[in-house]
């Protein structure tokens, strides 16, 4: 092959076009998308939706689906708003799923790492205290996503300390500890980025968990009544279930529609990211 023809080849697509190229091959994971791309969407426009406080009243109480121009998904039992709340509960159910997961990610990535890739004295330390661990703050939102985020990040530390425990005696890392390499940077910059594909994959799953665990508090009363959410809606329209079923039936729909979004996320990253599927 001369020098001309190897110019003339066309270049290799870069990594991130391969990767969307393995993630749009499956049509349940675009669908995902798709669905996830509408919460943020609700999320963003909430505002030009209404302008106003989705908590105030904004017609008759219990006015049925369709029967009022000024509210389309109609009103609950205090007269607010179900379509405006159902867009400001996205704004709050994204808040607590991308929070409550960056937390989790955090904290078990960095208890996981340390126990992998140290052994011994330091993982049984750890790993009692990851069994151990359990926690409750309040009911404000700020509290209710940070206790979410700490009582999540268990799994994602056992995920990450099992792949350490299978990488940290790899040929490049006792090659880069040959080197001089300190131990910070080998967990961190030679270790971490190899063992991050299924962590990003699970981090759809606690996504998908944070929400439902915000929906259940809020269904209990215990969450935070200052704010529109869909757990809110849920455990206040169960109090007109049979006469009104639309004020729990609408925004629990929301919630299984976002949460399938998450998990068909999850599928899809999980196909792209493996290096066994196709170009």
């Amino acid at each position: 092959m001369t020098i001309l023809d190897t110019d003339l080849r066309p270049a290799e697509p870069s990594r991130y076009v391969m990767f969307w190229r393995r993630y749009r091959r499956n049509r349940a994971a675009l669908l995902g998308l798709g669905l996830f791309a509408i919460v943020v969407l609700m999320a963003l426009t909430a505002g030009l939706v209404d302008p106003g406080d989705p908590l105030r009243r904004a017609g008759v109480p219990l006015t049925a689906p369709f029967m009022d121009a000024a509210n389309p998904l109609g009103t609950d039992q205090l007269g607010r708003s179900i379509l405006s709340q159902l867009f400001y509960g996205a704004r709050i159910s994204l808040l607590v799923g991308v929070a409550a997961t960056l937390i989790s990610i955090l904290i078990g990535v960095v208890i996981g790492a340390l126990a992998g890739y140290f052994g011994g004295w330091i993982d049984d330390l750890l790993m009692r205290i990851t069994e151990a661990f359990q926690t409750i703050l309040g009911s404000k939102i700020e509290w209710i996503t940070l206790a979410i985020g700490i009582v999540s990040w268990t799994a994602p530390a056992r995920m990450v300390r099992a792949e350490f425990m299978s990488l940290r005696n790899r040929e490049f890392v006792d090659a880069a500890r040959n080197l001089g390499v300190s131990n910070t940077s080998l967990i961190f910059r030679e270790i971490l980025p190899n063992a991050l594909p299924p962590i990003i994959v699970y981090a759809s799953v606690i996504m998908a968990l944070a929400i439902l665990l915000e929906s259940a508090l809020a269904f209990l009363g215990l969450g935070d009544p200052n704010y529109a959410s869909w757990g809110n809606m849920i455990g206040q329209g169960r109090a007109v279930l049979r006469t009104a079923w639309y004020c729990s039936a609408i925004p629990g729909i929301a919630i299984v529609l976002t949460v399938l979004s998450f998990s068909l996320l999850g599928e899809g990253l999980n196909d792209a990211m493996n290096p066994r599927q196709k170009q």
